[in-house]
């Protein structure tokens, strides 16, 4: 996808303060139908320049495959383009983890994703985890009440003058997911999961 260079490095410049690492965009088709947004890169993709080609990535590939969507066919981006991460001391070494976006890094982005949405006018928007949710709805439900559940309305876009999000005078259509990752951590989600992905379904066709 063509996104004006101001636009990218406005966000690159925005984001440095924070103790993040590198720069993702997305990838995928910028004519699709169908934009899922994450939460945030992770070690991998920083890496490769991809979203979620890591181990939620793999994950992501398995749900996908189940609703019969091919990447190609879909754009995939995130909330913060960056790595967000923090030092955690180990026996013997601090490694780098990832961490969830604060909410400053969420709006140092925030002109980059808007314009992302705007362009590619998705007629559906898969949001995987909390974050992405209530980065476009501004809700903040907890993702077992509101998975699968269709959201139709104006989302949150940057508003320069407040430095805050207000909402847009479009309406989209808003499907919340499950992180990828979060089957790693909780194992008897699964089933919750693919229920959810049987609720998307008859939305992409």
């Amino acid at each position: 996808m063509d996104i004006p260079e101001s636009i990218v490095q406005e966000a690159k410049e925005r984001i440095q303060e924070y103790n993040v690492e590198g720069f993702v965009l997305g990838k995928g088709d910028p004519n699709a139908k169908v934009m899922i947004i994450g939460e945030a890169p992770g070690e991998n993709e920083i890496v490769k320049d991809e979203p979620f080609i890591g181990r939620a990535g793999k994950e992501l590939d398995k749900q996908l495959e189940y609703l019969e969507v091919s990447r190609n066919h879909v754009y995939i981006t995130s909330v913060v383009r960056s790595r967000p991460y923090k030092w955690v001391k180990r026996k013997n070494k601090d490694k780098k983890e990832n961490r969830k976006p604060n909410q400053k890094e969420i709006l140092a982005h925030a002109s980059l994703l808007d314009y992302q949405v705007q362009r590619i006018s998705p007629s559906l928007i898969i949001t995987l985890g909390g974050v992405a949710y209530e980065r476009l709805t501004g809700r903040k439900d907890k993702m077992k009440d509101v998975l699968g559940k269709p959201y139709k309305g104006p989302i949150l876009q940057y508003d320069k003058e407040s430095d805050g999000l207000v909402q847009t005078r479009s309406s989209y259509l808003i499907l919340p997911l499950y992180h990828p990752a979060a089957i790693f951590y909780n194992p008897r989600l699964k089933e919750d999961i693919y229920h959810s992905l049987d609720e998307v379904k008859p939305y992409l066709n």
